[in-house]
């Protein structure tokens, strides 16, 4: 699967639009579409991810734990993946993210995003807003979803 084939919105809206030097992220929720399910546990994500997971404490291995860990910080890590992803496709880094807007459904999973947000901004996060909802698309089991502008450095 190509990095434009997981960027991409699985209904018809853009995922990203440019304006002048800017690209406006539309909120990612963490659907894989080659599944076209909301991910739910560690083994759904790629080895390098769980790695870094389990350096932050994650990824126990621990059924108990896991079971309840897994949906947030792994929804977490995806969808700041997929931003990366669609940043990179417009020949932008992470770093270049100025502002988030992350909305969870319940704001006691924030210190497990944030947690996860360090392994893609290890030094200063952007500026940040921090929304709950009662719901997402697609799925009640869809837990984060963020929406980020990124400043593009030029063509």
């Amino acid at each position: 699967m190509t990095a434009s084939q997981i960027g991409h919105p699985m209904a018809r809206y853009a995922a990203a639009r440019r304006a002048g030097d800017f690209l406006f992220v539309s909120g990612v929720v963490a659907v894989d579409p080659a599944r076209q399910a909301v991910i739910q546990r560690y083994d759904e994500l790629p080895s390098h991810a769980r790695e870094q997971l389990r350096a932050l404490g994650y990824d126990t291995g621990q059924m108990t734990v896991d079971l309840y860990e897994a949906p947030v910080v792994a929804q977490s890590w995806f969808v700041l993946d997929r931003i990366r992803q669609i940043a990179h496709e417009h020949g932008a880094r992470m770093e270049d993210a100025i502002k988030l807007v992350q909305y969870f459904r319940d704001l006691r999973h924030y210190p497990f995003y944030n947690r996860v947000r360090g392994l893609f901004y290890p030094t200063q996060p952007p500026a940040s807003t921090v929304v709950e909802v009662a719901r997402f698309m697609p799925s009640d089991m869809a837990w984060i979803e963020v929406e980020a502008t990124i400043h593009l450095r030029g063509d």
